[in-house]
């Protein structure tokens, strides 16, 4: 079967295309023949070897596609059936897990990181890893779902708990994250200030639904915010560019507002004045991934037509290191999928 993986770290170029062996499924698995798989920036961070992982690597944590054979322990699950992947795993047994907190298990591990990925034509994955995919969601779409909408939602609902009526503001409205919690915020019926690179996502940051939307290159974001909220500031902040935003992101707070972060594209090294964060009552809340069972509702939110993965542009497997160019280049909008060779058609 064909793969997409790093035998060592670097530039795109590092990227292999090859051939390697189906996986044997143990009894309690299913086999999953890879219908379409996403890039996420997470790819673009190990691939650069920021963290440092086990090697060689598949990458990717998210995928869709169909059930090619069901193991003798399995039930419930027939081979044809769609499903879309769960992006990581856990122990399933800790008291974080039986809460339906999986993301603070201890044993938490996202595919294509700590363990191998979903770039590849075929998977071997649990039950438990699967959920079905409606007819009416192509593969490709939800492909483009899970990672990103299970961070975004985890930051606004569980994290920030946004609630109608506030005010937000969220970086890079182009990126997975980014448009999954412009698509968040709005149905929580929240005023939704957007930032983007270009005139382009700008205009579709606004269609997708910000109130207003800001050049994050052209201009200074928090005079901006500032301006809208009549000097103000914002209820919540969604932070997931680091070192170059900080300071930004703190100015545009209102007080008692909470700034929720995920990353640090541009770096992790942050000050902060104590004075500034306790006179204004502000929440800086850090954030990783979601839980499995929230994805189930994300997908039933997709079905219903309240959010949808928005699919920039389709790549075959052979094009990884172009896709991931693509991806480093800024050029996407929402989420740049893979399909495997023998699948795709230009």
């Amino acid at each position: 079967m064909q793969v997409i993986r790093i035998h060592e770290t670097g530039s795109p170029g590092v990227l292999r295309c090859e051939e390697i062996d189906p996986p044997v499924i143990r009894p309690d698995q299913v086999l999953v023949r890879i219908k379409a798989t996403a890039i996420n920036h997470l790819d673009i961070w190990i691939r650069k070897g920021i963290p440092k992982v086990p090697l060689p690597m598949i990458l990717g944590s998210d995928a869709a596609g169909t059930i090619a054979e069901v193991g003798s322990a399995v039930h419930g699950w027939n081979v044809g059936n769609d499903v879309v992947l769960q992006p990581a795993v856990s122990c399933g047994r800790c008291e974080s897990c039986l809460k339906g907190r999986d993301n603070f298990c201890a044993h938490y591990e996202i595919r294509g990181e700590q363990v191998n990925g979903f770039n590849a034509e075929y998977v071997a994955v649990s039950p438990a890893d699967m959920i079905p995919k409606p007819p009416s969601i192509a593969y490709e779409e939800a492909a483009a779902i899970p990672l990103a909408f299970m961070t975004a939602w985890e930051m606004l609902i569980r994290k920030a708990q946004l609630q109608p009526g506030q005010t937000v503001l969220i970086w890079g409205a182009g990126s997975g994250v980014g448009s999954s919690a412009l698509q968040i915020a709005k149905l929580c019926g929240a005023y939704i200030i957007a930032t983007a690179g270009s005139k382009t996502k700008l205009k579709q940051a606004k269609a997708l639904g910000a109130h207003h939307v800001i050049h994050h290159y052209e201009h200074d974001v928090s005079a901006e915010v500032k301006k809208i909220t009549n000097r103000r500031g914002v209820d919540v902040v969604v932070e997931h560019v680091g070192q170059a935003t900080w300071n930004q992101s703190l100015k545009c707070l209102a007080k008692g507002g909470k700034l929720v972060t995920c990353g640090a594209t541009t770096g992790y090294d942050v000050k902060i004045d104590l004075r500034f964060l306790f006179f204004k009552q502000h929440q800086i809340l850090g954030s990783t991934m979601g839980s499995r069972g929230d994805l189930h509702q994300i997908i039933k939110l997709v079905e219903h037509g309240h959010f949808k993965g928005i699919v920039d542009r389709i790549f075959p497997f052979d094009q990884v290191a172009n896709a991931h160019q693509y991806v480093e280049d800024k050029h996407h909008f929402g989420k740049v999928v893979l399909i495997p060779n023998s699948q795709f058609s230009s």
